[in-house]
């Protein structure tokens, strides 16, 4: 089974521009999919030798099993299961698609934790008492997370030649030149101080060009933007657990809390799906203190 899972990967990176993320969990359900047929079977399995009663078998020790998976897990895990054999069925690998009557279990969107507009002043004023290269860096990298909502891994990968200083846009390249553009709104004097002095001392010879740089001159890393954010909420004094997605999180709750039209929303989001924006109607002015 393992030979068409690589072709089903490459076909959702090619047509779907997924993720290397994304990728790597289709692969990994679709593994562990793969691994339960052959332990029930006792032998390697055709794909066409599935059964629906097998695929059944599978989800239900899923809900059952040792692991018992929670539900937002088991819909993950039946949507890759049920992906990959509707393609299989479309490359007419399999006659019959033994996946098509899986029901998914119904799972709450969780409200995503938000920071408040007072929290959110607190944690910019953070960077701004630091008074050196590093303060101006992280000023400029959360004052841009939290103007336009990036996801972590697109502010790590942003180049200097991504910013467009006569437009005011920030460009998020994607897969499949899906690309985004974004203004930089309030974020645009913070990056400016950073890029005139800031940077080049933290810069090196061999330094990228990508926009943020760590102390060693080289690209910071998601790990990097994670420790910064969590640093400059502890120093604010802001409870609980704030990471990127949480700045994001509030940039969308920001624009829905203002009107702005859903389908706006899910652009600068770069959502591929509305009902994923959708669930920032959920939230109001007193956030709870939930993951997404």
């Amino acid at each position: 089974m393992e030979q068409y899972l690589d072709k089903f990967l490459a076909a959702l990176a090619s047509q779907k521009g997924y993720s290397d993320n994304t990728i790597a969990a289709y692969r990994n359900d679709i593994a562990q999919f793969s691994k339960f047929i052959r332990a029930r079977r006792g032998m390697p399995t055709e794909p066409g030798e599935v059964s629906v009663e097998l695929v059944e078998a599978y989800v239900e020790n899923l809900q059952h099993g040792a692991d018992e998976y929670a539900a937002s897990t088991v819909a993950r895990k039946i949507a890759a299961v049920k992906s990959f054999f509707h393609y299989l069925t479309e490359q007419k690998i399999v006659v019959a698609d033994p996946a098509i009557r899986l029901n998914s279990p119904k799972v709450k969107k969780a409200v995503p934790k938000t920071l408040t507009p007072e929290e959110l002043e607190k944690l910019l004023a953070v960077p701004s008492r630091m008074g050196d290269a590093k303060g101006a860096r992280d000023q400029a990298l959360l004052e841009l997370l939290c103007a336009t909502g990036l996801r972590v891994t697109e502010v790590v990968n942003l180049r200097l030649d991504d910013l467009d200083w006569e437009h005011g846009l920030v460009i998020c390249r994607g897969k499949n030149d899906r690309d985004r553009k974004l203004p930089l709104s309030t974020a645009t004097e913070p990056l400016r101080a950073y890029l005139n002095k800031a940077r080049a001392s933290l810069a090196k010879p061999t330094s990228p060009p990508t926009l943020f740089l760590n102390h060693r001159g080289q690209k910071l890393t998601r790990q990097g933007i994670w420790l910064i954010i969590k640093e400059a909420a502890q120093t604010a004094g802001i409870g609980g657990d704030v990471t990127p997605h949480t700045l994001r999180h509030s940039f969308a709750r920001y624009l829905v809390s203002k009107g702005e039209d859903m389908r706006h929303v899910q652009e600068l989001l770069g959502h591929a799906n509305l009902s994923t924006t959708q669930v920032y109607r959920q939230v109001n002015t007193a956030p709870e203190d939930s993951k997404s």
